[in-house]
């Protein structure tokens, strides 16, 4: 078990995930295991709570466009669809992966589902302004600090409306629970290895504060969401900001 002490920073050790030559089966069963712990640990929370954010400082539209960025098999979107349907919004989403596992569970997830389309690319290749709203769920950890800046940069040029984050609080009771979890639900290496390692390279305020500083921008915000998960937006147009920290 990892104490409070070795979680003060975060981590800079690769997730298995991060190593696109290989993959196969074991991912796409990583992909699928993914979607019970998502469900577990309330990972579309934070994603709805700043898509609503955003359309609402838009004038709720009545058609709005979001792209997932490492989307995985997109499974939160799921959620976000019940969002559109509840708030009588026409809703187009886009998922966005290099890896041929997400798309490949990506279409059995959303068979049945016009609304949901697959683009395998890199959020760099995607074209500026493709969506109003660019998500990142579980994303933006795997990026150094030094990196970072220009990962949310970009995603903010992709979107027309802004951006959302939904990522890990990096606490030792959320990296308890996940070691827990990943050994309780899954003998799948990448879930065991990088279930508790995402948590070490989560966030905590002071890390998002400092992105904002690394953007040059003060219209960041975010908001510490069950269960132990931050919200951060970042809108394309200019709001005020205002910042709230987590435990």
């Amino acid at each position: 078990m990892i104490g409070e002490r070795g979680l003060k920073r975060r981590s800079p050790k690769p997730e298995l995930m991060d190593d696109f030559s290989s993959g196969g089966e074991p991912l796409g069963e990583a992909l699928r295991h993914l979607r019970r712990l998502n469900r577990l640990f309330g990972a579309g929370g934070p994603i709805i709570y700043g898509i609503n954010h955003l359309w609402e400082k838009s004038g709720r539209p009545g058609s709005l466009t979001v792209l997932d960025v490492g989307s995985g098999s997109g499974d939160i979107n799921r959620q976000v669809l019940k969002w559109a349907n509840r708030r009588g919004v026409s809703l187009t989403v886009m998922l966005a992966d290099v890896t041929e596992e997400a798309e490949r569970e990506a279409a059995r997830l959303f068979s049945q589902e016009a609304r949901v389309s697959f683009i395998r690319k890199d959020l760099f290749e995607l074209a500026d302004g493709a969506a109003d709203i660019v998500t990142a769920s579980q994303f933006v950890h795997h990026f150094s600090k030094e990196r970072l800046p220009d990962v949310v940069k970009r995603m903010r040029s992709v979107s027309q409306l802004g951006v959302v984050v939904g990522d890990i609080h990096r606490h030792w009771i959320p990296w308890t629970a996940v070691w827990l979890a990943t050994r309780l639900l899954s003998r799948n290496r990448y879930i065991r290895h990088d279930g508790p390692l995402s948590v070490a390279k989560g966030f905590r305020g002071t890390d998002i504060r400092e992105l904002a500083e690394q953007l040059g921008t003060d219209d960041l915000t975010y908001r510490w969401r069950p269960l132990f998960r931050y919200a951060v937006i970042v809108p394309k147009r200019r709001e005020a900001g205002r910042h709230e920290d987590g435990v």
